[in-house]
């Protein structure tokens, strides 16, 4: 089936902005509708669809091209010293995005129906499934960039509704103390990632993904040493090491169990963790020899300590929880050592059992709550 490539970025915008239209709608309205929920479901169930529909497109007529589609957002005209200078956003559509685009669709899309008797009879139930459609929204956004920039404000947003939706029972302290570690520890990790940016930005005027890469491949290192290119990838990497738990940022999550089940099994198992295994794995070109030994080396440091933690838990999700830290430093290691195709597969692997996991423990806690 031949389509267009402009159907195909058409379609990706529909997949990205459907969830926020959902969120919205449920946000504004919920109180007044009470069954209003139930078009954050459908919506989320659509775009499964339309993201089943784009990756058989894109892997079916188009599995050797980027689809890439930008506008200039500012236009700063010449600058002295500097030249042209212009901000750049878009989205980039490869094979890797509209697998990843599968993934978070149809965890999310699971955690959307499971949440219907999860959270039955919760009082604010209608707020519960606005936040899980701005969370879908941001993780969407990570995944369709193109560009460093709309990246990072995708991945604050990330953090942002992931505070929200742990800190969702936020009478009790507990919980909300959980939502402020969260949020406390990623910012953490986002500013090293922030300051890994404006390296590059700084010496390459760009935030494109592609434009930075080809200028490293011709040669153009930042400020002429490889020190400050390694520099930028272990401090990018440091965003990755806050959303996906690493050694010494791994604190947050088993915390982050206080929130409810199913969005445990939506933050811990699929999206908002495996969004730094895909950072890690978007920057891969840019990565040099000793950034991706430090890479190798906090992923098996994590996936060793975590999983000895995991042996004396003996909380449901708290096993899960430091089993997913330990999975994910597996992740990172593999893409440290540069087996980028099987770190990959893994991440995707996981996404599913692991978000299984999450959902039949929720039912085994729904069903034994009242001993």
């Amino acid at each position: 089936m031949i389509m267009s490539e402009s159907s195909l970025i058409t379609i990706s915008l529909a997949i990205l902005f459907l969830p926020l239209v959902g969120f919205s709608i449920v946000l504004l309205f919920g109180k007044r509708f009470e069954k209003l929920y139930w078009a954050e479901v459908g919506i989320i169930t659509l775009t499964l669809l339309l993201s089943i529909f784009a990756g058989f497109i894109k892997l079916g007529s188009y599995v050797n091209q980027d689809i890439v589609a930008t506008f200039t957002w500012i236009d700063f005209g010449n600058v002295p010293s500097i030249g042209e200078l212009s901000v750049k956003l878009g989205i980039k559509i490869d094979n890797l995005t509209v697998i990843m685009l599968f993934v978070v669709n149809l965890i999310s899309s699971l955690v959307h129906i499971f949440s219907l008797e999860y959270m039955k009879g919760d009082k604010r139930f209608s707020r519960y499934y606005s936040y899980l459609g701005i969370f879908t929204f941001s993780m969407l956004g990570i995944v369709l960039t193109d560009n460093l920039l709309m990246m990072y404000i995708f991945w604050e947003l990330v953090g942002l509704s992931s505070y929200l939706l742990i800190g969702f029972w936020y009478e009790k302290k507990s919980a909300s103390d959980a939502g402020m570690k969260a949020f406390l520890t990623n910012r953490i990790g986002d500013i090293g990632m922030f300051i890994g940016i404006l390296i590059l930005f700084t010496n390459y005027h760009t935030f494109s993904f592609d434009e930075i890469f080809h200028q490293i491949s011709i040669g153009n290192i930042p400020f002429g040493d490889n020190a400050w290119l390694t520099a930028a990838g272990i401090l990018i990497f440091m965003g990755a090491v806050g959303k996906s738990a690493q050694v010494p940022l791994h604190v947050w999550l088993p915390d982050a169990m206080e929130g409810p089940t199913p969005v445990s099994a939506l933050i811990r198992a699929a999206t908002m963790v495996a969004a730094g295994v895909y950072l890690v794995a978007r920057i891969f070109a840019m990565l040099t020899a000793d950034a991706m030994l430090v890479i190798a080396v906090i992923g098996a440091v994590t996936s060793f300590f975590a999983a000895t933690i995991a042996f004396t838990q003996n909380d449901i999700k708290k096993v899960l929880a430091y089993s997913t830290v330990s999975q994910l430093g597996y992740m990172i290691m593999s893409l440290g050592v540069g087996a980028y195709t099987f770190a990959l597969f893994h991440l995707v692997t996981h996404a599913f059992f692991k978000g299984l996991l999450f959902l039949g423990s929720g039912s085994v806690i729904q069903a034994m709550h009242h001993e």
